[in-house]
């Protein structure tokens, strides 16, 4: 073989190129990077919490309930988002209340999934009558809308930032464990399951060491789209007057404190509006883009 047959191999990744393989996680990022919806997605998730960061630094709550400027002010460059009938800077209002929906939304979230994914799994790897009293509890609480479940909540509760975030997990808790059971049932029944009974491992450990772990990628892209559900489900509770008590500037409030305005001052439900909508739509294809990344099937 020749000098320049060897040099040609190298460089097109041969055996002798010293070419190292993907990681699993290096995998997946690769995959979402090319993506270009996910990553989009991605990029303005980054900014939002670069929203709620300088939120924190240089937004004080004093600074949204101000009402030194001219009410009803469209918007402007002094006032991007204009003002509100109080003369509050919207702006400023919008960009403190993406802490109180993004908190809403991935503590709901990770409060769901922690304890969906415990019914879940313990009703999928033991069966029976396990599997058939917590699966038909869990179809009665799905059977009921989820604003309709969140409004009881809330009025029985009282209106809190906590009991928000109750009311908006309790329904997702349905959705966890239904994907947490189906992924269980899919490996209970695989070699390395029935290798850990034999060397005598406890349920337990068997259900969050081994069975959960590899049915982990279908709860994660859950997960990930199921933070924009959140967000739009605690947007409709504030709407409808169940959400964080006011003046919290959360993102469903201020659209309707706007919609008795909606025909001489549109901007003030139509940015919030826009926030929410361009929020929930990042998490969807950020899902998306998990999903191909997850799934072996879907590669090409």
């Amino acid at each position: 073989m020749s000098k320049d047959t060897v040099t040609m191999k190298n460089r097109s990744g041969g055996k002798g190129s010293g070419k190292k393989a993907r990681s699993r996680a290096g995998e997946i990022w690769h995959s979402i990077r090319r993506n270009k919806g996910a990553m989009l997605g991605l990029i303005f998730l980054c900014i939002l919490i670069l929203i709620i960061i300088y939120s924190l630094l240089f937004i004080s709550f004093e600074d949204i309930m101000s009402m030194d400027n001219e009410s009803m002010l469209p918007p402007s460059r002094e006032h991007p988002f204009g003002t509100d009938d109080m003369g509050r800077d919207l702006f400023k209002r919008v960009l403190y209340g993406t802490r109180y929906s993004l908190v809403i939304g991935v503590v709901a979230v990770g409060a769901a999934m922690i304890i969906g994914v415990i019914v879940g799994a313990v009703a999928g790897y033991f069966g029976g009558r396990v599997d058939n009293l917590l699966m038909r509890a869990n179809d009665i609480i799905s059977s009921i809308p989820s604003i309709l479940l969140g409004m009881v909540i809330v009025t029985v509760l009282g209106q809190s930032l906590r009991n928000l975030i109750i009311a908006v997990a309790v329904p997702s808790i349905c959705v966890f464990a239904r994907i947490t059971r189906a992924s269980v049932l899919t490996v209970r029944g695989q070699e390395y399951v029935e290798a850990a009974k034999a060397i005598g491992m406890s349920n337990l450990r068997i259900i969050f060491s081994e069975v959960v772990p590899n049915g982990l990628s279908p709860i994660i892209v859950t997960a990930t789209t199921m933070i924009g559900n959140a967000i739009t489900v605690a947007a409709s509770l504030s709407f409808l007057g169940f959400g964080v008590p006011l003046p919290t500037p959360e993102w469903g409030a201020l659209v309707s404190g706007g919609r008795s305005l909606i025909k001489i001052a549109p901007y003030l439900s139509t940015f919030p509006g826009l926030f929410i909508m361009a929020t929930v739509l990042a998490f969807n294809i950020m899902g998306d883009g998990l999903r191909d990344a997850l799934d072996p099937k879907l590669k090409r």
